[in-house]
């Protein structure tokens, strides 16, 4: 039975994409912050066998431990989705709180990527969840913004380094999806235009289906998140940055 990995699995696309796998007959690893929330939704997979790990991966002894674990227990796929975003003008947001996101969304996520590639055999696949922020910038959510762009230039790196050993990394790029994301960031998912929305089941069946195809290093998610890059790259790059500085959650006040 194949076995996989998913940080922040509690909720979100994290947990919808380990629903999808558990029907496929992964055995599934759950990690996020709160151990009775974890093993709550764990209950609810189909199959048996499922674990979960409580970590706050902003904390280094969780992910120190973590990586250890990554090091003895032996995993066909680690989806590194577990990420963090605050909405808000750079300046007027605690630097503490923003500086936390980047150790979530950046360190961990090399710390974690590197525990697993040390130990990975072919056929295994690390997915790192990137977001459509990697190809734009976004006012009011600079630092998050950013941090995607790290994650998709680094999994592509990583999946030329890989692939002449058959292990497979994919950088994932998803739109707004109606998840709890917008809320913990101090917005709400009503904040952007329905017809950019992303339902938590699509995002994951896209994942799941790229997961299985292993084609490209890169793969955004959803055709209007596709047709929108596309429309952004016939503008200057300061018109893409004022129409997404107007369309922000972190620029309304």
């Amino acid at each position: 039975m194949k076995k996989a990995l998913i940080t922040g699995a509690s909720g979100g696309i994290g947990l919808e994409t380990a629903r999808q796998l558990a029907a496929q007959g992964y055995r599934l690893t759950m990690v996020a912050r709160n151990h009775d929330k974890l093993n709550k939704v764990a209950k609810g997979l189909t199959g048996a066998g499922h674990t979960v790990l409580a970590a706050d991966l902003t904390n280094n002894e969780d992910l120190q431990k973590l990586v250890t674990h990554l090091k003895t227990e032996k995993y066909d796929i680690l989806i590194n989705n577990a990420g963090a975003g605050i909405y808000g003008k750079f300046v007027e947001l605690p630097l503490a709180d923003q500086l936390a996101g980047m150790q979530l969304n950046m360190n961990a996520l090399v710390t974690l990527s590197h525990g697993f590639l040390q130990n990975a055999k072919p056929g295994d696949a690390l997915v790192n969840i990137g977001s459509l922020l990697a190809h734009s910038s976004l006012p009011g959510g600079a630092i998050y913004a950013a941090t995607k762009s790290f994650v998709a230039n680094f999994s592509e790196s990583l999946w030329f380094e890989f692939k002449k050993k058959g292990i497979f990394v994919m950088g994932f790029n998803p739109g707004a999806a109606n998840s709890d994301f917008h809320a913990n960031a101090g917005g709400h998912a009503s904040d952007f235009p329905k017809f950019v929305m992303s339902s938590v089941e699509d995002v994951a069946d896209e994942l799941v289906k790229a997961l299985e195809k292993r084609r490209k290093p890169r793969v955004v998610q959803g055709w209007k998140n596709r047709f929108m890059l596309f429309g952004f790259k016939l503008l200057n790059r300061k018109s893409a940055v004022n129409i997404m500085g107007q369309l922000s959650p972190g620029m309304k006040n």
